[in-house]
């Protein structure tokens, strides 16, 4: 019995501790998964276009209204394309369509992207050229990475189809617009959306930054054109003066002016220093202006029409010339970097290029 006992003594005395197991365990499990929590972006400083840009911008005048011809045409897209944007350094397209995908072009088709389950309403170049973002009836916006070759963000919270995005000049935020009559500030970096903006009563149809600035254009189905603070989602000026829907508005790179276009085929034109009232107005109608641009110099606008007329205003005289090319409704309309070549696109799947 002694010497059973002294072994039991000599075995709990070589034995770990309670605490010593507890410890020796807490030491053998994995470490805990902490969730990464994503920042917040920051917007940068609302400084506008600086002087010298502004000055080289106002010093190319483009072309009249002559000079323009239809230089190329391609059969881009089966189903009619929706919307076209241009790469901001490169000469390179991207095409979306009611055939659910988008596409890149530079002369011949690079690279094509899928993943929405409904008709593209709307694409956008990131301000490095690295990324597109896409809008579509499926109420989603998303982000696509070209040299993933895939989509790498799907935004939701849209409760009706998205018609169109544009990025913030620094890249860190995408807005979107919607028929669920709202628009939509996103952070890129945190992936959540910062700001609903809410006071359109109809569907929001486009949307836009002003270049170097944290300012949003947005226009809508209620008659109005509305410039926001993007920090503070505050509506800073409501333009009045259409009479039927607003289809698209836009912002003057060189200038203080916006156009906006409305279903009745009427643009006007406004100086964003003093909104009271359109400062000049050219009438592309009777059928539907459904997306307008300025040129490099602000000068002129080309505005796509639903007569399949391509339509050219000079903004000091509202004077209106036609480009003649499409056989269908044209739904989007851009002008290259210098301001010397037209780009449209239409419901006839077709692209066009006037120079």
């Amino acid at each position: 019995m002694l010497l059973s006992f002294h072994r039991e003594r000599l075995q709990s005395s070589t034995d770990p501790t309670p605490a010593q197991v507890k410890e020796e365990r807490r030491k053998e499990k994995p470490p805990a998964k902490t969730t990464a929590h994503l920042k917040d972006s920051e917007f940068p400083p609302c400084s506008g276009l600086p002087r010298a840009y502004l000055e080289q911008m106002n010093s190319h005048t483009g072309k009249s209204f002559a000079s323009f011809s239809l230089a190329c045409s391609t059969r881009a897209h089966q189903q009619p394309i929706s919307c076209i944007d241009l790469h901001p350094r490169k000469l390179i397209l991207v095409s979306a369509s009611d055939d659910s995908t988008w596409r890149l072009w530079v002369g011949e088709m690079l690279l094509t992207g899928e993943g929405h389950s409904d008709w593209l309403s709307g694409c956008s170049f990131h301000p490095d050229g690295s990324k597109l973002a896409t809008t579509s009836g499926d109420t989603t916006v998303r982000l696509w990475d070209f040299s993933r070759g895939c989509c790498v963000l799907m935004l939701s919270g849209h409760a009706q189809p998205t018609w169109a995005c544009s990025f913030h000049s620094c890249g860190h935020f995408l807005a979107s617009c919607s028929a669920d009559r709202t628009a939509k500030l996103w952070d890129l970096n945190s992936q959540r959306c910062r700001l609903t903006l809410r006071q359109h009563t109809a569907s929001v149809n486009s949307v836009c930054f002003l270049p170097s600035s944290n300012l949003l254009l947005t226009c809508s189905a209620d008659k109005t054109i509305a410039l926001w603070d993007a920090r503070l989602g505050v509506c800073t000026t409501t333009f009045l003066g259409h009479y039927h829907p607003c289809n698209h508005a836009a912002f003057s790179s060189a200038t203080s002016m916006v156009a906006s276009c409305d279903s009745s085929g009427i643009v006007n034109t406004w100086d964003t220093r003093k909104p009271t009232s359109p400062m000049a107005a050219g009438d592309t109608g009777p059928l539907s202006a459904n997306q307008v641009a300025f040129n490099h110099s602000g000068k002129m606008l080309a505005v796509a029409s639903s007569d399949g007329l391509v339509k050219l205003v000079e903004v000091d005289s509202g004077s209106v010339s036609s480009l003649e090319g499409h056989r269908d409704s044209v739904q989007s309309v851009t002008f290259d970097h210098k301001g010397e070549t037209v780009i449209s696109a239409g419901s006839d799947g077709r692209v066009n290029i006037w120079s």
